[in-house]
């Protein structure tokens, strides 16, 4: 134990990648013991992936970010110092996350395909699902932050979703990011296209939300297919 305590500060040495480290080490401890090491080091760089697209995001729009921090069967996330100046901003950082997740699982995915390997396709199948789910148009979920710059009303198209995920695959992970999602729904409720600080903040070009809606429903179909289709190889044997 006294040695894990030293190793712990070690890492804490080295700031931001030190913390980023240490909790990926922990994480890939943890799901090495229920799905091994391969699989577990593949689960983690692809969450990886999609935090940097997040953190790459931010930092491109000048926000002040903290390294990705893995926790065990929750994820990761990338804390953000400050609110992002118009909803634009929010969602370009939201789409980075999922879009270079995607890149990532495709990129495994074909890895996997030309060299017939379960492990590779199993592997895809996991980073296509994780950002398919996380474009749920829900806040905190990456969609419910893309799509809050067409309207935060949107979100309740996404709440119903998230039920239905939780009735048919019941989980603490999907209960616990539905008990998060409640201020939002509070605050799509109280939204007010009028007031002067919602012009402020999502006022924005038709174009600009056309650009984004487009984008949306574009990689939520992608991955949709490929969710699918990868669901298939891995279990049905093709």
């Amino acid at each position: 134990m006294l040695k894990l305590v030293a190793l712990a500060f070690a890492f804490f040495k080295f700031g931001k990648i030190g913390g980023t480290a240490l909790t990926m080490i922990v994480s890939l401890a943890v799901y090495a013991g229920f799905f091994g090491w391969r699989y577990a080091a593949g689960f983690i760089a692809l969450i990886f992936c999609h935090e940097m697209g997040h953190f790459l995001a931010a930092r491109e729009r000048g926000l002040p970010v903290g390294a990705p921090t893995f926790i065990p069967f929750v994820g990761a996330w990338i804390a953000l110092k400050g609110r992002p100046m118009n909803v634009e901003t929010e969602a370009y950082v939201a789409a980075a996350g999922p879009f270079v997740g995607t890149v990532a699982a495709a990129g495994v995915y074909f890895w996997g395909r030309d060299t017939h390997s379960d492990l590779l396709l199993a592997l895809a199948y996991t980073g296509f699902f994780i950002n398919f789910f996380n474009l749920i148009p829900l806040s905190p979920l990456d969609g419910g932050r893309i799509t809050a710059i067409l309207s935060p009303r949107v979100w309740f198209i996404g709440a119903p979703m998230m039920v239905a995920l939780m009735l048919y695959r019941p989980s603490p992970l999907l209960l616990l990011i539905a008990l998060a999602s409640l201020p939002s729904l509070v605050k799509a409720w109280k939204y007010d296209p009028a007031a002067p600080e919602n012009i402020a903040y999502y006022g924005v070009p038709l174009a600009l939300k056309l650009q984004y809606g487009a984008f949306y429903l574009g990689l939520a179909g992608f991955l949709g297919i490929m969710t699918e289709a990868t669901h298939s190889m891995v279990h049905g044997g093709g």
